[in-house]
């Protein structure tokens, strides 16, 4: 038997109801607006008041109107057929929805239950499972999904039956499990999760070991984000978060993408929907949208759906991780979220913390972005999802509380510019102000050592220092002129400035520069310390910033190049040939 309640208050999307039986929090409910079923979330209870949040427009809604309890939390719908497709954020698929804007009250699935799916069984009678093992797969694009005993299902159980090759609908049942009581256990290849818990259904989940490339040389050899870990982009408007994301997305070493679009402007979301069923994945050669799955919550959609959106893609990725499969989750913009949490905070009356965000925002960020990781599946095998999210601080203020508050979840942080974006220095990443604690972790410092070569952290630590001194010595040429500092000053930074445009910049429009292989980073990084080790002798300052401006050109021409091709020889002798003449003996 349902609970159910009257509607006895409003205060914008929050609505209080008196409710007439047992209410849980994080419960589903639907608000009637007349004959229109509104989807609503309880978010505080109260005696028998429960205050919810609907995601949708209460425009119209009265006193008394009733209230029905559904008895489970959000849940998201997992199952074959989740990849390629554009969700909002309650997991509605917005092609099946009608109109330019979408309906109050409108409800599509999230998947085709009656599409059939071409099955292949793993698991087989006589195997002991548990929650997340996989039963068997079908190829959903071109990803090996796993279908999964539900991650519902706590002990362990006994596999009776598992149907034979062949194809089969989500709802059909392709085995049978018995528990330790010998009660069966239909599994079909369709399970849902409340959204807002993490997936736990692993051995263990030790610390990243690895390094997610990502093609972006200003991250991936200054500040290298680990596979299974997070990061943040903060940034003021204009400094090219977005655009940044979308390279990351292009180029990233992960097997689903899930980009989850919370409170972003409608136009920039636009242009995710055009431009990536056109992109050819160069991983696969697919499809880029094939292995990408969007969930759309933007600016003019619900704020309290902003919340969910971002819960919905984190528990997507979690499905996608228990099948083995490196899962980037990628949101645009959480500042959005964060003032959606303020918004549902102001509502409810609570007590307002800095800037009037709620004071649990740092605990809440934080408990979501630990959901990302690394996990050891019970076969084994290993899964993983990284999360990088977007901030937009207003006036590009990074000591205002989200900012803050991601900064004490997030291990990497990519600080955008708002000076190096003005003089068109993209990606605008400030190499100073950024760090990737990833670098401090042995585990990771053994990988790069093996990946690229031993002592490569320390060549980094090289890189960033001649890019602080190159500021210091720009500053102290500002203030004393060209003509009131040694030539060594010029020198020096002329030097961080080689960095500057050779590693640090990079065109995400051109079709060789906007993805740096790691071997090519290597040799480029190394071409660059090389020449920053050596001494010249210039007559003056002129010489300097002449001889330096000539080697980034040949430089910024070589990135353009395809990789050891004759051209880019070419251009690597002609800058070895430069640097002899010049350098003293």
């Amino acid at each position: 038997m349902k609970t159910t309640g009257r509607v006895n208050g409003i205060i914008s999307n929050i609505v209080i109801v008196k409710a007439d039986g047992p209410v849980g929090q994080n419960e589903i409910c639907h608000v009637y607006c007349g004959d229109t079923k509104m989807m609503a979330e309880v978010i505080k209870v109260v005696g028998d008041n429960a205050y919810v949040q609907v995601f949708d427009s209460t425009r119209g809604l009265k006193i008394g109107e009733k209230v029905e309890f559904e008895g489970h939390m959000l849940e998201a719908t997992l199952a074959p057929g989740l990849l390629s497709r554009n969700y909002d954020g309650l997991q509605n698929d917005l092609e099946k929805m009608d109109g330019l804007f979408i309906a109050r009250g409108s409800i599509t699935d999230p998947i085709d239950f009656e599409k059939k799916w071409e099955f292949k069984p793993l698991a087989k009678p006589g195997d002991k499972v548990s929650a997340a093992s996989w039963l068997g797969q079908v190829k959903e694009e071109w990803v090996e999904h796993k279908i999964m005993v539900p991650f519902t299902m706590e002990g362990t159980y006994t596999v009776k039956s598992v149907v034979p090759a062949g194809e089969y609908k989500v709802t059909d049942t392709i085995a049978v499990i018995t528990d330790a009581d010998g009660r069966d256990h239909d599994i079909t290849m369709v399970q849902r999760w409340p959204v807002k818990q993490a997936v736990r259904c692993y051995r263990e989940k030790p610390r990243p070991s690895r390094v997610m490339e990502t093609g972006v040389r200003a991250i991936d050899t200054f500040n290298p984000l680990a596979e299974g870990g997070t990061g943040f982009i903060p940034g003021p408007f204009g400094a090219g978060k977005t655009v940044l994301q979308h390279a990351i997305s292009k180029q990233a070493d992960a097997d689903v993408i899930i980009i989850v679009a919370c409170g972003e402007r409608a136009n920039e979301v636009v242009e995710i929907f055009k431009e990536f069923p056109e992109l050819v994945d160069p991983r696969t050669g697919h499809k880029l949208m094939e292995r990408t799955i969007i969930i759309c919550n933007t600016s003019n959609m619900p704020v309290a759906a902003r919340e969910a959106s971002v819960y919905t893609g984190m528990t997507i990725g979690e499905y996608y991780r228990s099948m083995g499969l490196k899962v980037l989750v990628m949101a645009d913009s959480t500042s959005r979220w964060a003032q959606a949490l303020r918004e549902m905070s102001n509502r409810l009356e609570e007590l307002p913390g800095q800037d009037a965000f709620p004071v649990d925002l740092s605990a809440i960020i934080s408990n979501f972005y630990a959901r990302a990781g690394l996990v050891k599946l019970n076969n084994g095998k290993t899964g993983s999802v990284t999360f990088l999210g977007t901030v937009s601080p207003a006036g590009g203020n990074l000591k205002e509380p989200v900012t803050e508050s991601t900064k004490k979840a997030a291990r990497c942080f990519y600080a955008l510019s708002q000076g190096r974006a003005d003089s068109k220095r993209y990606p605008a990443i400030d190499p100073l102000e950024s760090y990737s604690k990833y670098l401090e972790y042995p585990e990771i410092e053994e990988y790069l050592d093996g990946r690229i070569e031993k002592g490569w952290v320390e060549k980094v630590y090289a890189g960033k220092t001649l890019v602080q001194r190159g500021k210091e010595a720009n500053d102290q040429i500002n203030i004393l002129g060209d003509d009131g500092v040694p030539v060594e000053y010029h020198e020096r930074f002329w030097k961080s400035e080689l960095i500057d445009f050779v590693i640090l910049q990079q065109d995400a429009f051109d079709e060789i520069d906007a993805n740096c292989p790691i071997e090519r980073q290597k040799m480029m990084y190394e071409m660059v310390l090389d020449i920053c080790d050596r001494e010249f002798a210039f007559a003056g300052f002129e010489e300097c910033a002449s001889f330096f401006k000539g080697l980034i050109n040949l430089f910024r021409q070589m990135n353009y190049s395809e990789w050891k091709s004759e051209k880019f020889e070419d251009y690597r002798r002609q800058i070895e040939k430069t640097v002899s003449e010049k350098e003293s003996k």
